[in-house]
């Protein structure tokens, strides 16, 4: 089947829903997060395989059963943000921004999708953690404070006590995640190199970026050719036995093309295509 196929096929089961039963009743929404890798962009023909997914979304979510928030990269404005590239600063603030929007529009029976490259694949990784740890926020107790304290309760892994009575007080607990969708997962901080990473690694490594129990599928898309350090990826560990379903596949090519962030160039787009389309097929 084609790449056009596939997408006809996927908005057509996106727009097939169910009836939610809980206090009030209406149809199910499935809330997709989309967080794009850096330097990432939506203009015509620069679309990475998550830019492209989310253009394809956008068509079919005026039923008002299908929500998308859809978050670039870091950016390169100019030589100011050159650390803020290099390093990845900013992820626990794009984890939060995504947290807060998603605990204010989820309601119990509706199933929620997070799809990311790059770093943007391990800051979806880390979300669900925050929704494992913490638990999601209702929906009247989705404002900017306690979405603050939610996060500061996910870093602070050994304030088990005071998690709890926040989370019983404040959130959902158990809320399923029916999918996790990576394109080429990479840590959200900094090069690979000694002066960078030993420093960052310190104040980044209370991130949970494994699959935990409560996501229903995980697919990841792997770059078989890339060599570089800096791009190694972060595969998912997971128990024997575990429920669900998870794969990781690799295909060939760098990082950029598994990520389809290929700066134009349309000869390298078919490669890309290939990851993209395994991608669809698994939505």
């Amino acid at each position: 089947m084609n790449l056009g196929a596939q997408i006809r096929d996927l908005a057509g089961f996106l727009r097939r829903t169910e009836r939610s039963v809980h206090q009030h009743t209406r149809e199910r929404v499935d809330h997709v997060v989309l967080l794009d890798g850096t330097m990432s962009s939506l203009a015509e023909g620069e679309e990475t395989n998550v830019g492209l997914i989310y253009s394809l979304l956008h068509e079919v979510a005026r039923s008002g059963r299908l929500s998308l928030y859809y978050e670039a990269g870091t950016q390169w404005s100019d030589w100011s943000k050159t650390l803020d590239v290099i390093e990845g600063r900013g992820i626990n603030r794009r984890i939060r921004r995504a947290y807060g929007w998603l605990a204010s529009r989820y309601r119990p029976g509706d199933r929620i999708f997070l799809i990311g490259y790059s770093r943007g694949a391990f800051a979806v990784r880390s979300l669900a953690g925050v929704i494992d740890r913490v638990g999601l926020l209702r929906q009247d107790e989705a404002i900017e404070r306690l979405v603050q304290q939610a996060f500061r309760h996910y870093q602070i892994n050994n304030g088990r006590e005071a998690r709890e009575v926040f989370s019983e007080s404040h959130c959902r607990r158990d809320v399923p995640i029916e999918m996790i969708g990576c394109f080429d997962t990479v840590k959200s901080l900094g090069l690979r190199a000694p002066f960078v990473w030993k420093w960052s690694e310190i104040r980044h490594s209370f991130h949970n970026h494994q699959l935990g129990h409560h996501v229903r599928h995980g697919y990841h898309a792997l770059a078989l050719d890339e060599t570089r350090e800096a791009f190694r990826p972060i595969l998912w560990e997971c128990e024997p036995g575990r429920e669900g379903i998870v794969e990781q596949v690799w295909f060939r090519g760098s990082h950029s093309d598994v990520g389809g962030q290929l700066a134009g160039s349309r000869k390298a787009r078919p490669l890309s295509n290939i990851p993209l389309t395994w991608m669809l097929e698994q939505i």
